[in-house]
């Protein structure tokens, strides 16, 4: 078994040389006016893209590459991963002009990525090159060059014998995530679009709104009630009224329908142990008011963000107006696997 000291140490190391390539390439990119330029025209190119972004590397980098295309593709930016061998035979029918190309390569002279890039140029195809430094073929035969080591050093693999492809494909999808993002603000890209592009799962259901999945209507398992009704009143009421399916709550309204309090069973629970007599007085006197709402557009991550931050078990839903629509029980969020059971 391996000694613990020695695999914290190079847990460690690894982590510490990876991070700070990291910070070194935000450095330069801060400092050097060169690199600000080429990641605006990096951006720029696909901001207004029609087509695809292709993107192509080989071996580590080609993993990479695959994943900053699947990341641009669920931020809106359609794009797909070319393998710089199978384009270069006959695979290059796929790109067109109206595409983008990215190409990934560390030392920049990946013989089949920088002849990929040679003959994308001759087409007309516009290109992005991300390697180590500005002095590679690759960089001289893309339109665009994104540096990513400073450019009088190269730095270390987190791997003991400085081998293994970890640090230098660490800073590889960073900088596809920050190219990523950028461009999907650029292009206007926002919540709903990433809602539509991610249904399924507990992310999907998490972006999805609250309204579509709402199991307790006002009229139907839930009442509203106004809070001068006596309690013992409003239980009868809302037990005609549930038809066997009943929330874990009462919905209390002011004269003018708007939310006012809400009672739990837990809440009525507590009042009675301690005062029986209050079952007959009204129901505002031993609501809990103001409680924390959401309105049903809203996404299922609002009310997972409430029960996780104030330990909520239901959380009124209202209208613009403040009138209650429903109640969303933390039940459904933990059936969504929205929220974890806390048992």
């Amino acid at each position: 078994m391996a000694d613990p000291l020695t695999v914290h140490e190079r847990v460690l190391h690894t982590l510490r040389t990876e991070g700070e390539a990291m910070l070194a390439l935000a450095e330069g990119m801060n400092t050097d006016e060169s690199q600000r330029l080429a990641w605006s025209k990096a951006v720029e190119l696909l901001i207004p893209c029609q087509g695809h972004l292709v993107v192509s590397g080989m071996g580590k980098s080609g993993l990479v590459g695959a994943k900053i295309s699947a990341t641009c593709s669920s931020l809106g930016l359609p794009s797909s991963f070319l393998h710089p061998s199978e384009a270069v035979h006959g695979d290059l029918g796929r790109i067109g002009p109206e595409d983008v190309a990215l190409l990934i390569s560390n030392s920049g002279g990946t013989a089949e990525v920088v002849d990929l890039a040679l003959h994308l140029r001759t087409d007309g195809v516009p290109t992005i090159g991300m390697s180590a430094h500005d002095d590679s073929p690759l960089a001289e035969s893309v339109g665009v060059h994104l540096r990513l080591a400073p450019p009088d050093a190269t730095p270390d693999e987190a791997c003991p014998w400085d081998l293994a492809p970890t640090t230098s494909t660490t800073l590889q999808l960073a900088a596809g995530d920050a190219l990523a993002l950028a461009a999907a603000e650029g292009r206007g890209f926002g919540p709903d679009e990433f809602a539509r592009r991610h249904p399924g799962g507990a992310l999907g259901a998490a972006l999805r709104p609250i309204g579509s999945m709402l199991r307790f209507r006002v009229g139907a398992g839930v009442e509203a009630i106004p809070s001068s009704t006596p309690i013992r009143t409003a239980l009868r009421t809302a037990r005609e009224a549930s038809q066997g399916r009943r929330s874990g709550a009462l919905l209390l309204t002011d004269e003018h329908g708007v939310l006012e309090g809400i009672m739990t069973d837990g809440d009525l629970r507590r009042l009675l142990l301690d005062n029986p007599e209050a079952i007959d007085g009204p129901s505002a006197e031993s609501m809990t008011k103001n409680p924390r709402t959401l309105q049903e557009d809203q996404p299922l991550r609002e009310a997972e963000r409430l029960v996780r931050t104030y330990r909520l078990d239901e959380i009124p839903i209202v209208d613009a107006e403040g009138r209650p629509v429903g109640l969303l029980d933390v039940q459904d969020l933990i059936t969504l696997k929205i929220v974890r059971d806390p048992s």
